[in-house]
């Protein structure tokens, strides 16, 4: 059977090429940002699935977060909270949309699709996982 972790990370893994293919659509930013916080949040559970036989029950980033920070460097947290805030958000239409200013525009959900790679990548990294692991092989 397949490592929790390595199953965590081709997760993450799928959002990101996911993302790779919609984020030059300005129609599917709000996407952008639902696959990029999934993609921390599911780096997050293949690294605390390393250390911990349970993962807790949260799509919470913040709190994902501290159960990681002696591990990797998030050097901005506020793009963090940001991210944090379009679990719900982006999925389903509000009164006040996700962000203050609304639908993330092309730029901003560029950004969040970097910082999800980047998190991935040092995810990887500390967990000594290569793009080779990561690739499915038939049954």
């Amino acid at each position: 059977m397949k490592s929790k972790v390595i199953i965590w990370l081709k997760y993450a893994k799928d959002d990101l090429d996911t993302i790779k293919h919609i984020v030059e659509d300005v129609n599917l930013s709000n996407v952008v940002a639902f696959h990029a916080q999934q993609a921390i949040e599911k780096s997050f559970k293949a690294l605390i699935s390393q250390r911990e036989t349970k993962i807790k029950k949260t799509h919470d980033l913040l709190t994902l977060y501290k159960l990681i920070d002696t591990h990797i460097v998030i050097d901005n947290m506020t793009l963090l909270e940001l991210v944090n805030k379009t679990y719900i958000e982006t999925r389903y239409p509000g009164s006040f949309g996700f962000l203050p200013s609304g639908k993330p525009t092309l730029l901003e959900a560029k950004e969040f699709y970097d910082f999800a790679q980047n998190i991935f990548n040092q995810v990887c990294k500390v967990l000594n996982v290569t793009n080779v692991d990561l690739i499915e092989t038939p049954s």
